[in-house]
């Protein structure tokens, strides 16, 4: 059965920072068609709507000295929601039958991150006051029963289910490096001034982006968590994972999260998007087509009518690293 999502997302400044350079988006993707003129019984300027075809989360964490960060972080959603909506005509239908048709979706996604980081770069390199900005950039879309997640930088995404919680993304930073390769231990790595060093974001320096993708198969029940570091951390993963299991209230829990990261400290900035998945009421009424001619009724209306470290190295520019929180070692 499809699984109704319930979402909230919502973002805060911190207790230490000047400027809040992180920003989010929630939004469903949806086939439209806008009606100039018609002789049909419809107003012109109508816009009519298909059902949701996916449901699209994104966090994006900036770096850079002054506004860098936030323009870096905010250019990166404007980019990808401008690329989704004017070239991936055939996103809003993944056939995941195709072994052929999935992977050029998947490169797609990987084109798409590519070419925002460029685009981040050539704004760059042409203001002085944005030179070295980027961002971190997780993205989960959600179309039913599947999620595809791409991800650069240490941003991340969660996944609850049955009591038990999953980190779905990798942190691209050195200290993740270094404790893979045996260097440091998980808590090490967590407190070393090195986890605020990427080796992968967005603009930054970089000459590419390397996202990494993954696909999930999603249950009823299931609670998706996108987060910047601002938020975990503040709160360990079982901390994360008791609070995500009642997460019934998404704005709620939001806030809830955000606050807790701000009790503790709230030294950078704290983003938070929390998802639910639950069972559809298959008796409840579909309210967009209750009150909206849908796109895909009208086309069957019109057919009498007529005939879309790159995993890597560790010597990166110095604009590559975070400022260092209060919460890392001197």
């Amino acid at each position: 059965m499809f699984a109704k999502i319930i979402s909230a997302g919502a973002t805060d400044i911190g207790r230490k920072r000047q400027s809040n350079q992180d920003h989010f988006l929630i939004a469903d993707l949806n086939k439209s068609m806008l009606v100039q003129s018609t002789s049909l019984q419809l107003h012109a300027q109508s816009r009519l709507y298909g059902m949701s075809h996916g449901k699209l989360f994104m966090v994006a964490d900036g770096m850079g000295g002054h506004c860098g960060g936030d323009r870096a972080s905010a250019l990166a959603l404007d980019l990808l929601i401008a690329q989704l909506l004017n070239t991936m005509h055939w996103f809003f239908r993944v056939d995941i039958d195709r072994e052929d048709r999935e992977q050029d979706f998947i490169d797609d996604l990987r084109r798409l991150m590519q070419r925002a980081h460029e685009a981040i770069e050539r704004e760059s390199s042409t203001d002085a006051a944005h030179y070295g900005m980027g961002t971190t950039l997780t993205l989960a879309y959600v179309i039913w029963p599947w999620m595809y997640v791409v991800h650069a930088g240490d941003s991340r995404c969660y996944l609850v289910r049955d009591g038990a919680i999953e980190r779905l993304t990798r942190d691209h930073n050195i200290s993740t490096q270094l404790m893979e390769r045996g260097g440091m231990t998980p808590d090490q790595a967590e407190r070393s001034r090195w986890s605020n060093v990427l080796y992968n974001a967005l603009g930054a320096g970089g000459e590419g982006v390397d996202p990494e993708i993954r696909k999930v198969r999603l249950q009823s029940g299931d609670v998706i968590l996108l987060c910047s570091d601002g938020l975990y951390r503040y709160l360990r993963d079982d901390e994360l994972r008791d609070r995500l299991s009642h997460a019934d209230d998404p704005e709620r829990v939001c806030h809830e999260l955000i606050a807790t990261a701000n009790e503790r400290g709230g030294a950078d900035n704290i983003t938070a998007i929390v998802a639910r998945l639950m069972e559809s009421d298959p008796d409840q009424p579909r309210t967009r087509e209750a009150a909206e001619i849908t796109l895909e009724r009208l086309l069957g209306d019109m057919t009498g009518y007529g005939n879309q470290i790159k995993p890597g190295d560790t010597t990166l520019p110095e604009h590559r690293v975070r400022p260092a929180s209060d919460t890392d070692p001197a």
